[in-house]
């Protein structure tokens, strides 16, 4: 066989449309599209943001497209507008899922941001009600037991372009006043450093700076110990179905205490909203969240808590109401049962487990857009989308598309499992399961892709046949 070599070519002048190549579409898109027509997702998000354009001009990009390629940006992990439009452009499967022919441009990101401009936030909320009514027609949506907790997201700003808030100048100038104090006329580069570095009490407070470039980003600790500036995203999720009830994105500096009775309130309009049968009766937080004013505002709400105290040695009720008291006394009672016990380590696994898939898979912990508006807008759509995930994968059993392999692999090991269980039951083959087990996981090697898969493989051998 000879050698080949690529050559340049002169392209077709015109193409026949048999002549193009037909790519299998994703089983993944495929069926999310059908999910959309059964229930009306395009005429619903065209009526919706139809009070946002005019009547005549140049029709503009469908909000349906638009609000496809940002579920696609959970689904593939991409985090900016540049990546979602590059990768729109360069899959043939992503057109078919948006509807864009081969002859037909996909949105540029300039456009995402004109679009996302021209929408309002209640917009957004709207298409993430839509979604979680599609959960409660699939009978995934409870609102009985709510699991609230919050995370960090890393705000599109650096801590070097941070300005103080009463003279405006930033962190350099703010340290030549200081070394003009010490005496030094014109302090150096060198001198600078060196008054910082040897200087006490250094401190960036919220109070006296802010950033230049993104005023609402908050200065904060992120979970990996760094400071930074900010915001704070916090999920309510029910326990029962793993569903995002509703988002909320603050100011980074707010404590849980304050944002905490937020989210509630939010989750049972959300759930006033479609008309769920149910309201919120329990909520279960962790010790971040545990006063004395919050335990007693939940019960005055009818809402049972479950949120483990911090440690004190002396708690005196002598200068504070009764009722205090009674709902602290009542926390601490259910926190210790059994069932308070339970609801804590299931809201350990689930409500975390949605900042894993929002946060790091879908590449929502570092925001690329500034101002709170922006950030919400775009963290209430990939919180739709993670809604949308757990409709595929409960009702039709499809995982995310970057998870497909790692399910195929399962699927695999299942059908690898009941084949040979029931061959063993006929006592046609005697083998040890012990070897059969070792003999499976050989098999799988090959479409193991990362740990992740290995571990999907391992669960599932734990509670499988044997």
């Amino acid at each position: 066989m000879a050698l080949g070599k690529r050559k340049t070519k002169q392209q077709e002048l015109f193409i026949a449309s048999n002549q193009i190549p037909k790519t299998p579409a994703h089983p993944f898109y495929s069926k999310l599209n059908q999910v959309f027509d059964e229930c009306g997702f395009d005429a619903y998000v065209e009526e919706l943001c139809s009070p946002f354009y005019k009547d005549f001009g140049r029709p503009g990009i469908a909000p349906g497209v638009y609000f496809r390629m940002i579920f696609i940006g959970y689904f593939e992990g991409l985090s900016s507008q540049r990546g979602i439009a590059w990768r729109c452009h360069d899959s043939l499967c992503l057109r078919e899922f948006l509807g864009i022919s081969l002859t037909e441009k996909t949105p540029v990101h300039a456009s995402m941001t004109i679009i996302r401009q021209r929408l309002s936030d209640e917009v957004f909320h709207k298409v993430f009600l839509f979604v979680l009514e599609q959960l409660k027609a699939k009978k995934l949506l409870k609102g009985k037991t709510l699991g609230v907790d919050a995370t960090t997201l890393e705000a599109n700003a650096a801590m070097r372009s941070i300005v103080r808030k009463g003279t405006g100048e930033d962190w350099k100038e703010y340290l030549r006043e200081l070394a003009k104090e010490e005496g030094i006329e014109n302090p150096s580069d060198e001198d600078i450093q060196r008054i910082d570095r040897g200087r006490k009490g250094k401190k960036v407070s919220n109070k006296e700076w802010q950033s230049k470039t993104d005023p609402d980003s908050r200065i904060t600790k992120m979970k990996d110990g760094r400071t930074h500036l900010a915001y704070k995203a916090e999920h309510s999720v029910d326990l029962e179905t793993e569903a995002i009830v509703s988002c909320h994105v603050t100011h980074a500096d707010q404590g849980d205490t304050t944002t905490g009775p937020e989210s509630l309130i939010l989750a049972e309009a959300n759930l006033q909203l479609i008309e769920s049968e149910r309201t919120v009766e329990e909520a279960v937080m962790d010790k971040g969240y545990h006063s004395n004013a919050l335990l007693e505002r939940l019960t005055q709400w009818g809402i049972r808590t479950y949120i483990p105290e911090k440690k004190q040695k002396n708690r005196k009720w002598v200068d504070k109401p009764e009722s205090y008291e009674h709902a602290f006394r009542g926390n601490r009672r259910r926190v210790r049962s059994d069932k308070g016990k339970r609801l804590s380590r299931k809201r350990s696994e689930l409500v975390e487990r949605t900042f894993a898939h929002v946060c790091e898979t879908g590449a929502g912990r570092r925001t690329w857009l500034q101002r709170l508006e922006n950030v919400t807008k775009i963290h209430t759509l990939k919180c739709a989308a993670f809604n949308l995930g757990l409709l595929m994968r409960k009702v039709f059993g499809l995982a995310k598309p970057r998870n497909w392999e790692a399910s195929l692999a399962t699927a695999l090991a299942a059908a690898f499992f009941m084949f040979f269980g029931e061959w063993m039951a006929q006592g046609a083959v005697k083998m040890a399961p012990a070897v059969l087990l070792l003999i499976s996981s050989i098999l799988l090697c090959g479409l193991m892709k990362s740990k992740r898969d290995e571990i999907r493989i391992i669960r599932f051998f734990q509670i499988g046949t044997y």
